[in-house]
């Protein structure tokens, strides 16, 4: 460990999700991505991934596979270089699909020592993010080597939710919470992540 990272930071911020499977061992049935960023090569911004059906290459209005922004150049840097690399969206055709949706606006609730909530909005479509039952808390180091852009070293807070969901405009997303694996633990398919920074370590 080194006090001060060498490599350059591609950005920093929050980037909690929630991802729901009806069968365990089948595919992802609901995903959602949010994040709330405060240093990027294309600012700042925040916003919200949803994919309502994830093996489905489609967007709106076929299918509810969106995402929400303020800012959409940022929304569209995250979403090709690191979103669709982490494990559950590698996998799901409806990533490459998305429809960008302005982002009219952003709410949260709750304490993250309890239960937890964000609200977004684009015009009159709401999508209500909630993680309940917060308990495991975790800090992360994760090597290039063993993360999902095999580019970068990321560090970051967690904080699990055994129960969660989503709901696009009341409707919930299909699925129940899973475990995934981080690190080589298993840990919620639920998850805050505050603090949230990933080096780059090779180009």
């Amino acid at each position: 460990m080194q006090p001060i990272f060498s490599g350059e930071v591609d950005w920093s911020g929050e980037n909690p999700g929630i991802y729901l499977k009806e069968d365990p061992d089948g595919p992802w049935t609901g995903l959602m991505c949010f994040y709330r960023v405060v240093y990027s090569p294309h600012g700042m911004g925040c916003g919200v991934v949803v994919l309502d059906e994830p093996n489905v290459a489609k967007g709106r209005p076929d299918v509810d596979n969106f995402c929400i922004c303020d800012n959409q150049e940022l929304a569209r840097y995250l979403v090709a270089n690191f979103f669709s690399n982490f494990a559950a969206f590698k996998v799901s055709p409806g990533i490459g699909a998305l429809s960008y949706l302005p982002l009219t606006s952003l709410s949260r609730e709750g304490d993250t020592r309890s239960s937890y909530v964000e609200v977004a909005k684009s015009g009159e479509l709401e999508v209500r993010m909630a993680w309940e039952g917060l308990g495991d808390r975790y800090a992360v180091n994760m090597p290039a080597e063993l993360g999902p852009t095999k580019r970068h070293d990321m560090l970051s807070f967690f904080i699990d939710a055994s129960r969660a969901s989503v709901t696009i405009g009341g409707r919930p997303l299909r699925g129940k919470l899973v475990t995934r694996n981080c690190g080589g633990e298993t840990k919620s398919s639920a998850f805050l992540a505050f603090s949230e920074t990933w080096i780059k370590t090779a180009d």
